[in-house]
């Protein structure tokens, strides 16, 4: 290809496009800004695998941590750098956060299976078989799980990175629809309320689980002076470094905001969703007893509607420590931020 460049022939835009990203994977190489996250997910891994059920032991590698990173990297930001200032770029944001979604739903099947061949592993150790093929099967299987958890974690890997791009170029944090992601980094934890509170009632110790101090934060849906909510809740983080925060769940506003700040400060987040279906009207009431009763060391409440009135009442009178922002003492906003905003 060089040569015919030389020659005289100009390259096509897949060649300048894949010349460019060789260019970015070496610089990175030479510069070490490869994630850690990224080196021990595509580098640290065994010799032999096997991918499938019968199948043979194969030494296959996996892709380059560099390039694994800068593709992630190009997969999410391209969609962006295509669609901006077109009639396109509204659909922009849908479109990566499917990308996303399909890395978190690669990454749920394979824990599973995961899972699936452990439990076959544990049932195989238990048995007191000393045969030949035995041995042999065991073998395979202990290969198949190993292969499997590599799997999961170079996408997972993948999952957490992509989502942080995601983050830069909208200024929101991914989120999944419904269920959990826990981060196999250090990105912050989105728990479905479901997944929390049955791993609280048993006492697990896990990721699931987070065991620190409980921040409760709740407000309206249309907000958009965030320096102020980040503001305290870095206070209240400075004081509470191990602290979890739990949100309403709301996708926009002061909800996303406060998302959006966990998901940089690195902060565990519990989304608590009303659950209409069960309580209908009453549902975002029967959720705020839920959250006063998890016994918060501290609440964020800002003002929006009558569930919030109701949910800083209730903090106040089990002797909650509450900060309360309203909604005429934002800082006014921005004339250029006004098309975006929080909503």
């Amino acid at each position: 290809m060089r040569g015919e460049q030389e020659a005289g022939t100009a390259a096509t835009p897949d060649e300048l496009a894949a010349l460019a990203r060789e260019a970015e994977i070496a610089d990175m190489i030479a510069q070490d800004s490869v994630l850690d996250s990224f080196t021990e997910a595509f580098g640290d891994v065994t010799a032999l695998s096997i991918l499938d059920i019968g199948g043979e032991r194969q030494e296959l590698d996996m892709p380059e941590p560099a390039e694994a990173q800068a593709e992630c990297h190009a997969i999410i930001n391209t969609i962006f750098d295509l669609f901006r200032d077109t009639r396109l770029e509204p659909s922009a944001q849908a479109i990566a956060w499917g990308i996303v979604n399909s890395f978190y739903y690669e990454a749920e099947k394979l824990a599973r299976e995961e899972d699936t061949l452990c439990r076959d592993l544990k049932d195989r150790i238990e048995q007191d078989d000393r045969s030949e093929i035995y041995a042999t099967e065991m073998e395979d299987l202990q290969v198949r799980a190993q292969t499997k958890m590599e799997q999961r974690a170079a996408i997972e890997c993948m999952r957490d990175y992509a989502a942080n791009c995601y983050c830069s170029q909208t200024g929101r944090p991914w989120s999944t629809a419904r269920g959990s992601r826990v981060s196999s980094v250090t990105t912050a934890s989105q728990i479905a309320s479901a997944d929390f509170l049955k791993a609280r009632a048993t006492a697990m110790r896990e990721k699931r689980n987070p065991t620190g101090p409980l921040v409760v934060f709740s407000g309206g849906q249309e907000w958009h002076d965030y320096q102020q909510l980040y503001a305290r809740l870095d206070q209240i983080k400075a004081r509470i470094p191990s602290m979890t925060l739990c949100t309403t769940g709301q996708r926009k506003g002061c909800d996303a905001i406060a998302a959006a700040w966990a998901a940089q400060a690195g902060v565990p987040i519990v989304t608590f969703a009303p659950n209409a279906q069960r309580f209908g009207k009453s549902a975002g009431f029967k959720r705020n007893d839920q959250l006063v009763s998890l016994r918060p060391v501290e609440a964020i409440i800002c003002q929006g509607t009558g569930i919030q009135s109701h949910l800083l009442d209730e903090l106040k009178d089990a002797g909650v420590p509450v900060h309360a922002f309203r909604y005429d003492a934002q800082a006014s906003m921005p004339a250029e931020a006004k098309r975006q905003n929080w909503g």
